[in-house]
């Protein structure tokens, strides 16, 4: 049964328990969305609940869980949906030849697979109604490589070729796709990506461990002035849940507009070059 706030436009926002999905979520709610937040530890959605969001339990890997909200969301609704932000992910580190392949299989569990279940979940009452928009959180890694990264960035690759492909299949239906490709922005996502890499990867008799090394104290170490606020990526999901015309891409931070510009401009040798030194 449809409740109080049954003329607000409605949204569900996943990974809204810290970064930019509680940055996110509460911005759509001061906007005046009705969100219906996702997190994974009941002490996230009792704190979202004490926020006066509706929070459920959501764990991409779980597809009981992605059909228990949908249910839960569309009694609540009358059976509709305006939006769906796909945000939550986990960041698998790791050289490529250190991950075993369950560490990809989580991977894409987490980051694509869920993703692709929850979104087809609520695809037919935005067919139903006319209109909708599925906006997918992906990276400005969903766009290039980066040393150390390679299941991060295999799965957001991964979701830019299907929910591009989406976005073409939906062409003329009233629903839109857009895939937002932050660069650097304030998150947990690192800090929360420790346990995977210390789960999946012996760091310790790796060929790369010095740079895992580097890599673990600059984790460590990270402050928020070399971030972008995630404020970045709401203007950037504003625009496509509001605009006549959303963006298939939002790139977004200075780092990511430039990345994209110079795999644009250079000879790929030259650009892959750059992006191993970088690194």
């Amino acid at each position: 049964m449809a409740g109080p706030d049954a003329q607000l436009p409605t949204i569900i926002v996943t990974g809204a328990s810290s970064g930019i999905g509680a940055y996110c979520a509460r911005a759509l709610k001061a906007d005046g969305w009705r969100v219906f937040a996702t997190a994974r530890k009941k002490q996230d959605i009792e704190a979202l609940e004490a926020e006066g969001f509706e929070a459920f339990y959501l764990d991409y890997r779980e597809p009981a869980s992605i059909e228990a909200l949908v249910r839960d969301v569309m009694d609540l609704t009358g059976g509709r949906l305006d939006a769906l932000y796909n945000n939550g992910a986990h960041a698998q580190a790791g050289a490529v030849e250190d991950l075993p392949v369950e560490a990809l299989r989580e991977q894409f569990e987490a980051n694509v697979f869920g993703w692709h279940d929850l979104t087809r979940r609520v695809l037919p009452a935005m067919r139903a109604q006319g209109h909708g928009r599925l906006v997918h959180c992906s990276s400005i890694l969903g766009l290039m490589p980066a040393r150390l990264r390679g299941a991060y960035c295999a799965s957001k690759h991964a979701v830019e070729g299907l929910m591009l492909t989406l976005r073409f299949e939906l062409e003329g239906s009233g629903i839109h796709v857009s895939l937002i490709e932050p660069g650097p922005v304030r998150s947990n996502i690192h800090r929360n990506g420790m346990v995977w890499f210390l789960k999946h990867v012996d760091y310790g008799n790796s060929s790369y461990r010095d740079d895992y090394r580097a890599q673990m104290e600059q984790v460590r170490s990270t402050t928020d002035k070399v971030r972008s606020e995630p404020a970045v990526v709401y203007r950037a999901l504003r625009h496509a849940l509001v605009s006549q015309r959303p963006r298939a891409h939002y790139v977004v931070t200075m780092p990511a507009r430039v990345g994209a510009l110079i795999k644009r401009l250079l000879p790929a040798n030259l650009f892959y070059r750059i992006l191993s030194r970088a690194a």
